[in-house]
């Protein structure tokens, strides 16, 4: 650990402060529709797009017809893509003459990106045609966001609605999210990408002789990268481009494109509580939501960096000691350029915020660290989070919150004036426990199934941690993995495609029917027996259900995984 490397983090933080206000407030008239400084050159565009999908925008739904149109249209969506894999060959922009992608991978895929996962079974630069890339992949990297932030809003309606039947408009609210906020960004974003070095063409790739001898060739992929990069951050897809991601120097060439993915990854989800205050009426509520949030990441981002700058017991003989001309710590699977710091703070922005994207190999990381990136994707991806799904996840915990803080006083427990009753608590149950299911149903039956263990490339508790990571990383939507498992089988692809379509939509649903009860309910004034959710004790509150019920789920599995290998790394045994 060094000051360096601590001083980029204050920077990020700073930056992070200064930049989520002015955003949250801008989100907050996008999709409350009032008029912004784009309204001149985008309104035309929106009634252009309303007309021809014959949306009437003055419309509203109630939760049960959200809930419909969202899942028609992911649905509907996801099949297309498939189509457009399983075709590759045929259709336009494919110069390497790229093979159709096999069934069960072509399933996982679209499952992957239309739940905002990005989980990849496979090397982009030799299976994806620049067709599927730009038309199939990318245009759900806008969409998914899109309909992250559109369920946020929709809940914060609810909060913020008295007797209401109604909670938006699912195709204004996508609509406006990603025409006013993402498309906007991304197009500044993936310009300053380019002037960075990071590579937009449509060429085939080029075979050039290798330095060391000139009768042998070597094929350097590209492709229209800089555009795929900007939503893969900005709307926490996290699917690479090549298989490296960002570690390769064609995604992320430069330390300053790297801090750039890592602030863009969390600026929208920062900004989103900026956007609860505002529309809720209590912003100090929104800045507790924030504080939550900042405190679990600095603490995963201590231990990550912490863990991460020892020097390896088992490495003997080895300099491993900071100095000018390293970083020192476990530098293995790790970009020199990146070192200790920035790749620690990259995996934990990236499992925090249901990113997915990385620049260092999180199955090379030590045990511990490893360990706080697994725990992270498994608390639900509420620490930050994706593009409006981290907001609505944790405003899952904030209705368990409030419930538990009501019960301990003996009173109805109220939020934000709303009385929480049976119906919000038994919705919120559902969401927090369908994923956790998810991830270790997934992992128990593939324990038990002799052909996927194949798939491993490590045994002991390190293959177990990889086996859990994947399948909490497909649950959580995340995306990421501990790369020595080779998950590109039937197994894999069906299972993790399953696990991907419940972690998502097994919680979208919950948060609806939680929004459109919280519409229809009055707005109770506060009293003196009203518990604040706008201050210290409720954000510590707040943080203390998510690490209870995260504890109370996972620990034993992380017991039996990280925590075993760390003290058998002591005794002198590696997997």
């Amino acid at each position: 650990m060094t000051a360096n490397g601590w001083l980029q983090f204050l920077i990020f933080m700073a930056l992070l402060l200064a930049l989520m206000r002015p955003l949250g407030l801008y989100m907050a008239r996008v999709l409350e529709g009032e008029r912004t400084f784009l309204d001149p050159l985008l309104k035309p565009v929106e009634r252009a797009i309303y007309r021809v999908c014959g949306i009437h925008r003055d419309e509203e739904m109630n939760w049960r017809e959200y809930a419909v149109a969202l899942l028609l249209f992911s649905l509907v969506s996801m099949l297309l893509t498939y189509v457009i894999e399983r075709l590759q060959h045929f259709l336009p922009w494919n110069p390497q003459h790229l093979a159709g992608v096999a069934p069960d991978l072509a399933w996982n895929t679209a499952a992957s990106f239309t739940t905002n996962t990005n989980w990849q079974s496979y090397t982009p630069e030799t299976t994806m045609s620049y067709f599927t890339q730009m038309v199939g992949l990318a245009y759900h990297n806008f969409l998914s966001a899109g309909i992250g932030i559109a369920v946020a809003v929709a809940l914060v309606r609810g909060i913020a609605r008295k007797e209401s039947k109604t909670i938006g408009n699912f195709w204004v609210d996508a609509t406006r999210s990603v025409l006013y906020i993402l498309l906007p960004i991304c197009l500044i974003y993936s310009a300053v990408l380019v002037e960075q070095g990071v590579v937009q063409n449509l060429k085939p790739y080029t075979t050039v002789a290798t330095l060391e001898q000139s009768s042998q060739t070597q094929t350097i992929a590209q492709g229209p990268v800089a555009s795929q990069e900007a939503i893969k951050m900005l709307g926490t897809n996290g699917g690479g481009f090549f298989n490296a991601n960002s570690a390769h120097p064609f995604e992320n060439p430069t330390p300053f494109t790297n801090f750039l993915e890592m602030f863009s990854i969390f600026i929208i989800p920062a900004g989103l509580t900026v956007t609860l205050g505002k529309m809720s009426g209590s912003p100090g509520h929104g800045w507790a939501v924030f504080a939550c949030m900042a405190l679990l990441f600095i603490a995963g981002f201590t231990t990550v960096y912490w863990a991460e700058s020892q020097p390896h017991p088992l490495l003997h003989g080895v300099d491993q000691h900071v100095s000018a001309l390293q970083s020192g710590g476990n530098m293995e699977g790790k970009e020199v350029r990146f070192g200790v710091s920035q790749s620690a703070l990259f995996a934990t922005v990236t499992t925090d915020a249901s990113c997915g994207a990385v620049n260092s190999m999180h199955d090379s990381f030590t045990p511990l660290g490893g360990m706080v990136v697994l725990a992270n994707i498994m608390l639900g991806e509420i620490v930050f989070g994706g593009v409006g799904a981290g907001l609505y996840g944790m405003l899952i915990y904030v209705v368990l919150a409030v419930f538990i803080a009501g019960l301990m006083v003996g009173r109805t427990p109220e939020y934000l004036g709303k009385k929480i009753e049976a119906r919000e608590v038994t919705w919120a149950v559902v969401a927090v426990l369908a994923p956790c299911i998810m991830t270790l149903g997934g992992s128990a039956v593939t324990m038990l199934y002799p052909a996927a263990l194949k798939s491993l490339n490590n045994g002991g508790p390190h293959g177990l941690s990889e086996v859990v990571y994947a399948f909490a990383s497909a649950a959580a939507n995340n995306g990421s993995a501990f790369a020595g498992i080779n998950a590109n089988t039937d197994w894999y692809n069906y299972m993790l495609a399953l696990n991907m379509f419940i972690g998502r939509f097994a919680i979208i649903v919950p948060v609806l029917a939680i929004a459109g009860s919280l519409a229809q309910k009055k707005t109770s004034p506060p009293s003196s027996g009203t518990f604040p959710t706008n201050g210290a004790v409720f954000t510590v509150l707040l943080i203390s259900i998510v690490l209870i019920v995260g504890a109370l789920t996972f620990f034993p599995v992380l017991s039996l995984g990280p925590v075993v290998e760390h003290f058998l790394m002591l005794a002198g045994r590696t997997f």
